[in-house]
């Protein structure tokens, strides 16, 4: 009877997202002065009155989530709740990684916004825009998708960027290759291939200069052991120690999200119940699509930290 907290990641950020928790609970409200304060600018303004179309943009999107993340968190320990002895390990989809890994106290809160700004404008920067892109690919099989990126991707990058479970992969790379895969998908009997709305070919190859940003991003702060085993995008498996997970975020940048065989890994050793931590509840969507025995709730508003803490104690 094993819990596991899980973070969401880019797409789950909505505006208005987390300004319940920092009406409810000084201690969530804290956690979005501390982000203004190490960005220097008022994102919580942002994150609360919009526009959407700025929310929406890596840099801000990335740092924003965190901080609903993290609000969640802080208003669970002023309940009394803590992660260590609660939690058996926790996970986080893509940029949601930096969100569990801030919990764990692995980086603080403000080096975690920092980080994410960076990371945000990094992956913006290394490819320009309109060259690069993604897709969605739905109901076809792994080997198939595969298939088609290798076809599609002669002497230029096409790869699988995610794998989020329930027959939904995401590819990335090249605009001209993952277009021709999108379409050799469909020819191999994808229910949809979807070009996706976003600004870089995310998690493939082309971010290889990224990496390398946080490379030495990640070299430059300080770092701890987390309190709570931390599941790697990367790796699809625990540790907790602070130079080896620094790596494994650098190869995040251009490495596959392994979401799917997160959460089977997360089956297979004993989490019984996953708690989706800040915006949104995609990834308890995703969790229920791929292991119907795990049970799912989210802690996003002041509502759900007073039920989680019943659930929880």
């Amino acid at each position: 009877m094993a819990v596991a907290f899980t973070f969401p990641g880019q797409g789950s950020q909505a505006v208005g997202m987390g300004k319940d928790l920092a009406d409810a609970f000084p201690e969530a409200r804290r956690i979005f002065q501390e982000v203004d304060d190490a960005l220097g600018e008022n994102l919580s303004k942002l994150i609360w009155e919009g526009p959407e179309e700025a929310l929406t943009l890596t840099a801000n999107a990335q740092p924003a989530l965190m901080a609903v993340s993290l609000a969640a968190i802080r208003a669970l320990e002023s309940r009394g709740f803590s992660l260590k002895g609660k939690v058996a390990y926790v996970a986080g989809h893509s940029l949601g990684e930096y969100s569990a890994l801030a919990a764990t106290g692995f980086v603080s809160v403000a080096d975690a916004a920092r980080l994410l700004r960076i990371r945000g404008n990094a992956m913006q920067a290394a490819v320009p825009a309109g060259e690069g892109a993604m897709a969605a690919i739905i109901g076809l099989e792994q080997a198939d998708v595969e298939a088609a990126c290798t076809e599609a991707s002669k002497g230029s990058v096409c790869q699988i960027a995610n794998d989020n479970g329930g027959g939904q992969l995401v590819i990335s790379g090249a605009k001209a290759a993952v277009e021709l895969a999108a379409k050799l998908c469909t020819e191999k009997g994808a229910k949809r291939a979807l070009m996706l709305q976003v600004s870089a070919p995310f998690h493939s190859a082309l971010m290889a200069p990224a990496a390398d940003v946080m490379r030495e991003a990640l070299a430059g702060v300080t770092k701890n052991s987390p309190v709570v085993p931390v599941l790697s995008n990367v790796t699809v498996s625990p540790t907790s120690d602070p130079d080896e997970i620094a790596r494994r975020l650098v190869e995040q940048i251009t490495g596959r999200v392994r979401w799917r065989e997160t959460v089977e890994w997360f089956g297979a050793n004993g989490v019984t119940t996953l708690y989706e931590i800040g915006a949104g509840k995609v990834l308890s969507g995703l969790a229920r699509r791929i292991n119907r025995d795990i049970a799912t709730a989210s802690v996003g508003t002041a509502a759900d930290v007073e039920a989680a803490m019943v659930a929880l104690a």
